[in-house]
């Protein structure tokens, strides 16, 4: 549970940053408030994760979610540009988070 837990924690993460980045600044009172309770809600799953977590375990692999879905997000929403070096550094975070899983004695 508490994996599934911190799964939650960081879908609610790419929620939040990709509401922000929707917001246009805070100027679009939906994005920016889906923004705000996403960041809170996120924030309280990661902490109920730290109950039954490692904290170094647990937040690598919180901001790695993080880091994979928005960059992922923001190319196929926002037609961002990543390059090959920069797709490589995404692979091996997923790599890390991975490995951070099934090497967690938890």
């Amino acid at each position: 549970m508490k994996w599934i837990i911190l799964g939650i924690a960081g879908a609610l993460e790419i929620t939040w940053a990709v509401a922000m980045k929707f917001s246009g600044g805070f100027t679009q009172l939906i994005p920016s408030v889906i923004t705000a309770v996403s960041y809170v809600a996120s924030a309280v799953f990661l902490a109920l994760a730290l109950k039954n977590l490692p904290l170094g375990t647990a937040y690598a692999i919180w901001t790695g979610i993080g880091i994979i879905g928005t960059s992922v997000l923001g190319v196929l929403l926002f037609r961002e540009t990543v390059s090959l070096p920069q797709w490589i550094c995404i692979a091996l975070i997923v790599v890390g988070v991975i490995g951070l899983r099934l090497l967690s004695s938890e």
